[in-house]
Parts: structure tokens; sequence; C-alpha cells
């Protein structure tokens, strides 16, 4: 089979969730194959990340080059089609970033592309086989994938197990790229929003509302559970669209990346946006619709309304 690479994503010297994610997805299309890390970047948070990878990765490919100190995907994707092979199969994780670049990498490399992947059935001679989801996640949609020219696979994160053995006791190698690494768009400044009435960034525990809460006046049945809890509410986009709670609680790729030791998704269907915004912790999900795409991530998943399984948690804790 062609060679595995997968792109590992990282800030401030830490890869993201998905570098060991995208190991596991990996072991899904051929178990025995040892696979590529790609660490692009600049300067000591680029040899942090390279190292960190290599206690999983068999190989790290380190580029390291100044154009590449942050994240532009139409720079980076000119250093990848050098090294990407005519059937090389290069695993992304189905983030912001990775949407820009695994189009636009797909044609440069003349290969097949598969967006936010959920499951890997795995591979039938040169045909890979895929599960999708449509229509915000209520429909599974069974594909497969020409694998003899390669292919360009974005996982969504969070559906692959990270795999954590750490074992691999993998080298590190430096490559440079001879291809014109300017672009037509650069880095500016990152603007950090004004700090709201919390910092759901900080709580260890979150009670977090989508469109199930129904309506405005139903935030409270939350709070209640919350202030049981010890914890504190946020929510996903619709709920700030609607106005409902302010922009500083919302948890997704276009909110607030959380960490939290255990995170409550209430009402929540579980896209791929909001997912994004989730790094680890111990997730409960309640949500009346038993094909929520929400429960495929979720530790523990509950099949209720939430407008009346709050309230009795609420009286539950109360009673403790």
């Amino acid at each position: 089979m062609a060679k595995l690479y997968a792109y590992i994503s990282h800030k401030n010297g830490v890869a993201d969730d998905t570098a060991l994610e995208l190991l596991t997805a990996a072991a899904k299309i051929d178990a025995g194959a040892s696979v590529t890390a790609i660490v692009t970047g600049s300067g000591a948070d680029l040899d942090k990340v390279c190292q960190e990878m290599a206690a999983s990765y068999k190989e790290v490919l380190k580029i390291d080059n100044e154009a590449m100190a942050y994240p532009n995907a139409e720079i980076i994707r000119k250093a990848l089609v050098e090294i990407i092979k005519d059937d090389d199969i290069v695993l992304l994780p189905h983030d912001t970033f990775g949407m820009d670049l695994g189009p636009g990498l797909s044609i440069k490399t003349d290969s097949p592309f598969a967006a936010d992947i959920v499951d890997i059935e795995g591979v039938d001679g040169s045909t890979l086989k895929l599960i999708r989801q449509e229509f915000a996640g209520q429909v599974y949609t069974h594909v497969t994938c020409d694998i003899s020219s390669g292919a360009i696979l974005n996982i969504r994160p969070g559906v692959c197990k990270a795999d954590e053995s750490k074992a691999a006791g993998g080298s590190v190698t430096e490559t440079s790229v001879s291809a014109d690494l300017s672009a037509g768009r650069r880095y500016l400044e990152t603007v950090i929003p004004e700090a709201g009435d919390v910092d759901i960034t900080k709580s260890d525990v979150l009670v977090s509302v989508g469109r199930g809460i129904e309506d405005e006046e139903n935030i409270e049945i939350a709070q209640e559970l919350a202030d049981a809890m010890g914890a504190v509410v946020s929510c996903s986009r619709p709920i700030v669209d609607a106005k409902w709670l302010e922009q500083s609680r919302q948890v997704g790729t276009s909110g607030k990346t959380v960490k939290p030791k255990v995170y409550m998704a209430m009402g929540i269907s579980g896209s791929f946006q909001h997912l994004g915004g989730i790094k680890g912790g111990f997730m409960i999900a309640v949500n009346k619709n038993p094909k929520a795409p929400i429960f495929q991530v979720a530790n523990v998943g509950v099949v209720a309304d939430i407008l009346e399984f709050m309230p009795e948690l609420t009286e539950k804790i109360g009673d403790l």
C-alpha cells in the first residue's frame, strides 16, 4: 500500500489532540503501516512538537521554514506537494485549517478528496470504504474512494480515540523545500476577544446548551443545574446567534476551545464545528434524537428531553 502521512496541527509548542487521533485513523486503513507525521513551522516550538510526535510516530518529517511560522494553508500546500507522491495517502484533521488545506492539496496532487470522515470501514483492494454524515448528521453516507492514485482525507476531530501508546521511539528527519513559499495572503495578527462575565476555558465542569433548550427563558434551567454542580453554563453557536448568551460562552471553532474534566452537552447535535472546540474531558450528552452525531463521541449518552432531564438531575444532586 502507499505511504501514509498525518499532518500535525500544533500551537505554542503543543500538538493538537488530533495528532494521535490521526494515528488511530491510519491504523483503520492499514494496521501494519508505518505512518509518517508531517510537522511544519519554525523555531523551538517546532522542535518541541517533533520530539513529542516521535514518541508515537515511527517517523517524523520536520519542515522548518520561517514562512510557516503561522499555519498558512496556501504556503504549506506548496511544501507538501514536493513531498507527497502519486499514490500517498494524507490524513488531515477536519478543522478550519484542514478544510482550507485539504481540497487544494487534492487538486495539486491529482488525488481523491473526502471531507468530514466519521469512520473508516477498511480497504478492499484499491477501494477505501468511508462513512460521512449529511444533513447536519441526520444521515450517514457510505462512500468509496479509489486510492490507487492516493487520497487526501479529512478526519473529523474526536471520532477516533487517540493512540497514546507512545511506544514508537521514532526518528525526526528534517527536510527542505525548493518551492517559492510566497502567498497572496499573509498573517497580520491574532485578535483575542474581550473577556466576558465568565471564562469558560478555566472551568472544570461545563453545562453546555444547544438548540434543544428551545427558549431563552429555559437557560435558567441549565443555570440551576450548573449551580448545583459547581459548573459554568456554555453553549453552541445557535444560542449566541439568538443572543440568548454572549459569545464568550460559545464553544466551537468560531468560539472558545475548552478542555474541562466534565462536559455536559445538553440538546447539542454535535456538529464538527462545535466538537472542534472540545479538547478532551469526559463528555455526557443528552439529546432526544437517538441518532444525534454527539452520541458518537460522548462517553455517556442519554436519550431524553433536556427540559425534563435537567430539572430532575438538579433535584437529585440537591438530595445528595
